[in-house]
């Protein structure tokens, strides 16, 4: 046969799925016209179809060097070395194919994928609306230009990109659960809610339309087809089959089990298989433990409130103390003290994970922190590639992350206590008080009037300062019962969204609870929002996820919080802050006990200002406050870490 003749044969081949007979055809015609750069080229993609990655680089390499000016080779290598995760050198070649061909419109929207996996969402979004540019109306091009503009949190605009796309093309999924995505940073979460659906009832099978449900459900308060929502969780966790967020999952159920399993899934889907660990050397062979704490929350966040006094106070003379930062840059005056408040503060956020690994293993890091888990903008792949001898969960997350490259995850008796060993696959180290720091000293603005805070002149203030979507229909009722028992009391609950107010204030009135009973308390600074906390009478927990942040400040603010311990870390929490805190009376271990203490405290009001004294009293001394003791005896822990580190043979 001639070559033409092969070729011809071994495309046929190609487009039937039989790519080892394609590769033996485009051979025999290289043994007849070696030089034939166009049969180079098919016989390379063939290849790469193969997964035979590196004789795939080999093979566009012979194009180029015949052919320098081809840009498909670029662009065909590129998708190659994309699949070889070498991102960087990938974008690199689909630079240079429309450098080649600047019309060359695939190439475009593929270097944008490169650039936003490279943490360039600006950079993606002008190869996007290039790519639009040479053809206004592609699909490929506005989805991801919304994927872009949702990244840098343009969702109105988002939206548009989606809404245009969705006018040309019938396969509408994933760009309608993405349009979602971006409708639930808007707070439209009932329209995204009804996006979710619709992909569900269109593409059954889609890996995060259920997801996404759930959580604009918990977000909205819209509690209708709750448990069936769970059922579908659970079994498509157990099959495979789709991505629940592990915030999600928690907003539902506190099942210990379910959870490891979930994040073991997470896990084998985002991480198949592990890098070689990138540490070398020595560790612990310095004067001093080499300790960084990795994060995207060194801003105004929850996390950076709960840790800057521990960063600042960490034992110069036994650590050197870093920061891996991919964080936004807010400006804030939060912000600003946690770049002093680190020996080393190393702004990353540009950097691709394996970048970042890099760099940690060549700084010689000894213990790597990750405040982030599974929270948003993690860098899961960063660790993966073990940048340090000991990597540590904390703070950020509360459970586990079912990661082989996790050693340790840190928490205390009551949120990790050791019979809960089997649902974690990290090691649990336990803190002598509790897991979460906290600061010992806030600046307080003067206490507003009940008036000004929009709370009648009278009557007990139930209060929950959590999120909105921790509020679930059995904690809900409780509380419906709970005003229902105290006349003239109120419900005081952070202002989240509006869709999630009128839901709750529905629900009340078909509780029997006038709906004007539910009181809302808007967005406000951090200080002002503690001035007004004092106001409040009683802190009523919730569960299967406790009061994390807020209920330290709520101790703080000395209002005694009622709490009912839960079954996984989530959901112990309330107990841990209240016990460090010297008040275990306020933990029960059943939800009639709960709602019969809460009851109890309501209606006697000797009891109520005996506890408010209790904590007034204690907030000098307890340990929930004593950041010197906290930041102790998280040292001694990591010590503990490096001895057991120096004491395990190694490999």
């Amino acid at each position: 046969m001639s070559a033409p003749d092969l070729v011809q044969a071994a495309l046929a081949h190609q487009k039937n799925g039989e790519h080892e007979m394609a590769l033996a055809g485009f051979d025999a015609a290289l043994a007849l016209t070696p030089d034939d750069a166009e049969i180079q080229a098919s016989r390379a993609n063939t290849l790469a179809i193969l997964g035979r990655h590196d004789d795939a680089l080999a093979g566009y390499a012979r194009v180029l060097a015949l052919r320098p000016d081809a840009a498909a080779a670029y662009f065909y290598r590129g998708h190659t070395l994309a699949a070889m995760g070498r991102t960087a050198a990938a974008l690199n070649d689909y630079q240079r194919a429309v450098m080649l061909a600047p019309a060359f419109l695939a190439a475009f929207i593929a270097a944008g994928k490169m650039l936003e996996a490279l943490n360039q969402p600006l950079a993606a979004l002008g190869a996007y609306q290039r790519a639009l540019e040479l053809q206004p109306g592609s699909v490929e091009a506005l989805f991801h230009r919304g994927n872009a503009l949702a990244t840098l949190e343009h969702f109105a605009k988002a939206v548009e990109s989606y809404d245009i796309a969705l006018t040309r093309t019938a396969d509408q999924a994933n760009i309608r659960n993405n349009r979602a995505l971006a409708l639930q940073r808007l707070s439209r979460f009932a329209e995204a809610m009804a996006d979710y659906r619709l992909v569900m009832d269109r593409a059954p099978g889609h890996r995060q339309a259920l997801g996404g449900l759930a959580i604009a459900a918990l977000h909205a308060c819209d509690w209708r087809g709750r448990d069936d929502l769970l059922a579908q969780m659970q079994a498509r966790i157990a099959d495979g089959s789709a991505d629940i967020a592990m915030g999600t999952l928690q907003g539902y159920t506190g099942d210990p089990v379910l959870l490891l399993e979930n994040a073991r899934g997470i896990q084998a889907r985002r991480l198949p298989t592990l890098p070689p660990p990138l540490w070398r050397g020595k560790p612990f062979a310095g004067p001093k433990i080499k300790l960084a704490y990795c994060s995207a929350d060194f801003n105004r966040h929850a996390t950076a409130h709960l840790m800057a006094e521990v960063f600042e106070r960490h034992d110069r003379d036994a650590f050197e103390v870093i920061a891996i930062d991919f964080s936004r840059d807010d400006g804030s005056a939060e912000r600003a003290r946690l770049t002093r408040a680190f020996d080393q503060f190393h702004v990353v956020r540009a950097e691709s994970d394996a970048a970042i690994a890099a760099r940690m293993a060549e700084m010689g890091v000894d213990i790597a922190v990750d405040l982030k888990g599974f929270t948003s903008e993690a860098r899961l792949g960063m660790f993966s590639a073990r940048p340090a001898p000991v990597q540590v969960n904390y703070l950020g997350y509360p459970g586990s992350m079912g990661a082989a490259y996790m050693d340790y995850i840190l928490g205390d008796a009551i949120v990790t206590p050791p019979e809960h060993q089997p649902f974690y696959s990290e090691t649990i180290m336990a803190l002598p008080d509790c897991y979460q720091p906290n600061v010992s000293a806030r600046d307080e603005d003067p206490m507003p009037s009940r008036a000004e805070a929009g709370l009648p002149e009278t009557g007990l203030v139930f209060c929950c300062f959590n999120n909105n979507w921790k509020i679930g229909p059995q904690m809900f009722a409780i509380w419906m019962r709970l005003l229902a028992a105290v006349p003239g009391s109120v419900l005081w609950l952070l202002e989240d969204n509006a869709e999630a107010a009128g839901n709750l204030r529905r629900e009340a009135a078909a509780q029997g609870i006038a709906a004007d009973r539910l009181v809302f308390a808007p967005r406000v600074t951090a200080r002002a929002h503690m001035a007004r906390h004092r106001l409040a009478d009683l802190f009523l927990d919730t569960l299967p996820y406790n009061a994390h942040t807020t209920a330290s400040d709520s101790m703080w603010a000395g209002v005694p919080l009622v709490t009912c311990l839960g079954t996984s870390f989530a959901g112990r929490v309330g107990a841990s802050i209240v016990t460090a805190m010297g008040l275990p009376e306020l933990v029960t271990k059943t939800l009639a006990d709960y709602e019969a203490l809460a009851l109890a405290i309501a209606q006697d009001p000797a009891r109520l200002a005996a506890l408010k004294q209790k904590m007034k009293d204690a907030r000098a001394t307890a340990p929930l406050f004593n950041t010197v003791r906290f930041t102790r005896n998280l040292e001694a822990t990591y010590r503990t870490m490096r001895d057991k580190w120096l004491a395990t043979p190694q490999v």
